[in-house]
């Protein structure tokens, strides 16, 4: 059992590891509003955020928990589920192409979610 189900708070998964998701993470931890999961396709990206993040919580006096993987399977048990994901666009690209780039990553992240926290809100 993770640490965010043994605690009896909501968990809260944010698929995304980057500025926004990295921000929502802290914003949601310092409002107490769940146990926070990152989760990013990169390796090691998540952990350090959440790491980092932790970190801060001497600085703003505050008791809170982030955890981050890069394990898609551990949205499993999650209660809401934040996607801030997607693919910045890149020198040559149109914006068609980053919203099919962009489409097909949502696609993939919603059809995990679906097979492993199909109770959560999204």
């Amino acid at each position: 059992m993770s640490a965010c189900r043994q605690s009896g708070k909501t968990k809260i998964t944010i698929i995304g590891a980057g500025n926004v998701g990295g921000l929502a993470a802290l914003r949601i931890a310092q409002e107490d509003l769940g146990d926070v999961l990152l989760i990013d396709v990169v390796p090691g990206m998540a952990k350090g955020k959440a790491f980092d993040l932790e970190d801060c919580r001497q600085i703003l006096g505050m008791d809170y928990g982030i955890k981050g993987t890069d394990d898609i399977s551990q949205v499993r048990g999650s209660g809401i589920v934040v996607i801030t994901a997607g693919l910045a666009r890149k020198p040559g690209m149109t914006r068609e192409d980053l919203l099919a780039k962009n489409a097909a990553i949502l696609k993939g992240i919603c059809d995990r979610i679906r097979t492993l926290a199909n109770d959560a809100v999204v």
